[in-house]
């Protein structure tokens, strides 16, 4: 990202995401009785973002040796980190060998506001910016300095446990978790690959179009995946992401809907993510 697109989101997003470095991660991790599978492990956790509380969890292979590298997995518009296609992808990234965590973006799961995430919702939309109410463009706005600020604090709050291996961390996303990476991944260092299905640029207000960020990955491995048949993003939108994006770059195209990705395309991801964080996929 550069110093201009940093500043356009948020003044102080080159440094630490927008956040405050002396406000305390206050972080507050408990063990999960019911996990998802017998083979998993599941923590939840919460710490402190920009005054809120980020509620997220961590899923780890129950028999692995610590640490693991960790990948920062996010959902999309209406979603939250409970999502069923959440899982589908990262119970077979856990069982590979990789923690996975999510956490509920602003106004979605724990964090919902039945007002103000309808108004977001419809800020995501294909609209041009300027046939946006000035209060929903300020909306999407906040949200998105928000989120940034909960994916930084997240990474440093997973950073201080022991399971986790600080110096091999990824993000994927899928939707408006990608779109929100492509602002995401640039201005965090610790990041060692993305993979960003379903997302497009050009969507919504101009704050929230990703062509203006996505080159600050550069030097990075890259992995896009879309669907041929994507209700949600159309294709001129998901092509304007992967030309604004650097080498190295991958794109692969499913033929799907957008809430209909195969599971070979979640394979691609793990194939992909596994290579970048030096695990065995074939494991």
């Amino acid at each position: 990202m550069t110093g201009a697109d940093a500043q356009a989101v948020d003044g102080s997003l080159s440094s630490r995401l927008g956040s405050d470095p002396g406000e305390p991660l206050a972080l507050w991790v408990r063990e999960l009785d019911a996990a998802p599978a017998p083979d998993v492990r599941a923590l939840r956790f919460e710490y402190s973002s920009r005054g809120d509380r980020v509620p997220g969890v961590l899923l780890l292979p129950s028999r692995a040796r610590s640490p693991l590298p960790l990948v920062l997995l996010q959902h999309g518009a209406g979603g939250s980190k409970e999502s069923d296609y959440l899982d589908a992808a990262r119970l077979p990234w856990v069982r590979g060998g990789a923690a996975v965590a999510s956490i509920d973006f602003p106004l979605h799961g724990e964090r919902a506001n039945a007002k103000l995430s309808a108004r977001l919702l419809g800020s995501t939309s294909t609209r041009g910016p300027g046939e946006l109410d000035p209060q929903v463009r300020a909306l999407a706005r906040d949200f998105l300095r928000q989120a940034l600020c909960d994916l930084g604090r997240a990474l440093d709050a997973l950073a201080t446990r022991p399971e986790i291996d600080a110096d091999r961390v990824a993000y994927a996303g899928f939707s408006l978790g990608g779109i929100v990476g492509a602002f995401y991944a640039p201005a965090d260092a610790r990041l060692s690959a993305a993979a960003l299905a379903l997302a497009g640029g050009g969507l919504g207000p101009g704050e929230l179009d990703a062509t203006r960020t996505i080159s600050g990955f550069a030097g990075r491995p890259l992995l896009f995946v879309n669907a041929t048949r994507d209700e949600r993003i159309p294709r001129a939108s998901a092509e304007a992401l992967h030309a604004a994006a650097p080498e190295p770059k991958q794109i692969a195209w499913f033929e799907s809907g957008h809430t209909d990705l195969p599971g070979r395309a979640l394979k691609a991801m793990w194939i992909f993510l596994a290579a970048a964080l030096r695990i065995d996929a074939a494991r």
